[in-house]
């Protein structure tokens, strides 16, 4: 399954929040935004449990990560 993931940062360097992200094989692509959002990273995942245990303990505990939010694909 595919979730695409918001992830909002506190005042930090984007670039290497965007190169830690990538380095995880769940991560297919992760791209910097303007906006309200700072990054959005595409996410592959088994399952919807899978998707939301890789969120909270890899991106959200990311000591520059503000909040996420994570959207799955329904088809």
């Amino acid at each position: 399954m595919l979730a695409y993931v918001l992830v909002a940062l506190l005042e930090c360097d984007e670039q290497q929040v965007l190169d830690s992200l990538l380095s995880f094989k769940q991560i297919k692509e992760a791209h910097i935004l303007f906006g309200e959002w700072d990054i959005l990273a595409k996410i592959e995942a088994k399952t919807p449990e899978e998707a939301g245990t890789f969120v909270m303990e890899k991106i959200r505990s990311m000591p520059d990560v503000k909040i996420t939010s994570t959207l799955i694909v329904a088809r």
